[in-house]
């Protein structure tokens, strides 16, 4: 059976975070940073061979110097590598690693997840590499609780989904390295544009994906909002 890997990206600058002096996937939470919970999440998962953290070049270094100082052992396990440019050039520059290591195979998983969403849960991964095993490919979705509105000129509605067709999309997302590899390489410029995330580059191409409940408190830390709801959700007070 072919080995596991997280890939946690962490290429975010913390932007819409505010003014803040550092991406935000290192601000603290519960006395430690964001990123570390989510690590901690992938350190103990019995399955992950190894997890790689994808980060900005010129934040190589400070992340491992914050892994080191919280995980204890984490350079035997956990790898932090440049990003690329886009998200999806991000995953394959972990692909790259990969491959290079000699451990690319028809087999090989890798489990996506964003460094700012650090309350996944065993069961969420366990059934990520289940059915990406079976299927080739995963993404974590909880159904959409609010009606949908379509806009494409963003000034009046174009069209209105049934919402029982509708999720939200979560992480992580599983696949196939090589398979996503072959993929993605396959795509046009064009195509190439309009990615949102890695699942859309297997559904360009008729692949088939297949959906993981999440759960509603797997959030993405991205606004001072959501960071209050973080503390609220690990029982503290602001």
């Amino acid at each position: 059976m072919g080995k596991i890997y997280g890939v946690v990206l962490a290429g975010g600058i913390g932007s819409r975070m505010g003014n803040v002096e550092k991406p935000k996937q290192f601000l603290e939470l519960k006395d430690k940073p964001i990123i570390v919970h989510t690590l901690e999440k992938f350190a103990v998962y019995p399955e992950m061979d190894e997890v790689l953290v994808l980060t900005p070049k010129a934040w190589v270094s400070f992340t491992q110097d914050t892994i080191r100082r919280y995980i204890p052992n984490a350079d035997e396990h956990i790898k932090v590598l440049a990003g690329g440019e886009t998200r999806n050039e991000t995953i394959m520059n972990a692909i790259r690693y990969i491959e290079e290591c000699g451990c690319l195979d028809e087999e090989t998983i890798i489990v996506t997840h964003d460094s700012v969403r650090p309350f996944v849960t065993h069961r969420i991964l366990e059934e990520n590499i289940r059915y990406a095993r079976q299927y080739g490919a995963t993404d974590t979705v909880i159904p959409a609780t609010d009606t949908i509105v379509e806009s494409t000129g963003g000034d009046q509605i174009t069209s209105i989904p049934n919402r029982k067709y509708m999720y939200q999309g979560q992480t992580p997302q599983t696949f196939h390295a090589l398979r996503l590899k072959q993929l993605y390489e396959a795509l046009t410029d064009e195509e190439k544009d309009v990615l949102t995330d890695a699942c859309k580059i297997l559904v360009l191409k008729g692949e088939h994906v297949h959906l993981v409940q999440g759960e509603t408190f797997n959030i993405k830390i991205t606004y001072p909002y959501d960071l209050t709801v973080a503390k609220a959700l690990l029982g503290l007070e602001e």
